[in-house]
């Protein structure tokens, strides 16, 4: 059973990576009782074995079971299912909803803040970062610049409080973004956004830095909800890989 790389369904495919296929499919047999809760899934070298994938890929799917709350992983005995529905993911310390409530209760705010207080100095550094992020190709390093985008915001808005709550949140952002980028692909949608938002600080417009901020959480929350509640068909496709 080879799950290599593959494409989606529609109008416009997405490649579905090696990784995602996967996932997907741990995901539906946790999902469809094949592996019941408190069932131990089968070892990383049987795994790779039947999937025929490589280890690498094997644990990156393993880890997005864990973070979509399915699995945990206990060292020296395997993974376990604890869970066959997913309700709300974890990034780090941080529940993917919690982190999104608070994420609108401070980005927002503080992207009106930018537009009114940015400096010369502060929109240089916010185009330079922009431009960086959009030549990367490079997942891991797009992802660390994304978190330093915001954290530059939030210095635009020149409280340093701000920039606080941020830093505090970063660790968790990283992760969510990982997590978008890898199962979602929202690296180039996400630099259109990006790119909204310091036109907006730029033309120095609250109303439209505010308008910018929340378009690109209302599209964080709508990639996470897709992958933590796809659409699925009542049986599994004809001819498709069993567990």
């Amino acid at each position: 059973m080879n799950l290599s790389d593959s494409q989606t369904g529609g109008l416009v495919p997405r490649r579905v990576s090696a990784m995602e296929a996967v996932l997907d499919h741990l995901r539906d047999a946790i999902e469809r009782g094949r592996y019941a809760i408190g069932d131990k899934l089968p070892s990383e070298a049987e795994l790779c074995r039947t999937l025929e994938v490589s280890r690498p890929v094997l644990r990156e799917a393993l880890r997005a079971l864990q973070t979509m709350g399915l699995t945990v992983s206990r060292t020296g005995k395997g993974t376990f299912v604890i869970a066959n529905t997913v309700e709300d993911p974890t990034f780090g310390d941080y529940a993917a909803s919690d982190l999104l409530e608070v994420r609108r209760h401070i980005e927002i705010p503080v992207a009106g803040y930018a537009a009114l207080r940015r400096t010369p100095e502060n929109l240089d550094h916010l185009a330079h970062l922009l431009d960086r992020m959009e030549r990367e190709t490079d997942t891991t390093a797009w992802v660390a610049m994304d978190t330093l985008f915001h954290l530059a915001v939030a210095e635009a808005a020149q409280n340093p409080v701000f920039r606080r709550v941020i830093e505090e949140i970063r660790d968790a952002l990283a992760r969510q973004s990982a997590f978008l980028n890898k199962l979602g692909g929202r690296r180039e949608q996400s630099n259109r956004e990006h790119r909204a938002i310091v036109e907006a600080l730029a033309d120095g417009s609250e109303h439209d830095a505010v308008e910018a901020m929340s378009h690109h959480l209302d599209r964080v929350e709508t990639t996470l909800t897709d992958i933590v509640r796809p659409q699925r068909t009542d049986s599994p496709p004809e001819g498709g890989p069993e567990a």
